[in-house]
C-alpha cells in the first residue's frame, strides 16, 4: 500500500509524454495558460497556444486532458 496518493497517481505515467504531445522541449516549462485552457476545453475541440513555445494548435483528447489536469495539480506542489 502506498503512503501518499500522489505516489500511486504518478507511478504509471511515462516521463515527458505531455511535453511531446504539446511540442514543448523538455528543458522548458509548459505554460500555465496552456494547461488551464486544455483543462477547461471539451474533448475533441482545438485549443490555441498563446505562448511562443510548443505547437500553435492542440487537439484535446481524453488522455491529454487527464495529463494536463495532473500537471496543473502537481505544479502547485512544487
Amino acid at each position: 500500500m502506498v503512503k501518499y496518493w500522489i505516489q500511486d497517481a504518478v507511478k504509471s505515467h511515462k516521463k515527458g509524454t505531455l511535453h511531446r504531445q504539446l511540442g514543448v522541449p523538455m528543458n522548458k516549462r509548459i505554460p500555465k495558460v496552456l494547461l488551464s485552457r486544455i483543462k477547461s476545453a471539451d474533448i475533441g475541440k482545438t485549443v490555441r497556444n498563446p505562448s511562443k513555445t510548443g505547437r500553435r494548435r492542440v487537439k484535446v483528447t481524453g488522455l491529454l486532458k487527464k495529463r494536463a489536469v495532473l500537471a496543473h495539480t502537481l505544479r502547485r506542489f512544487k
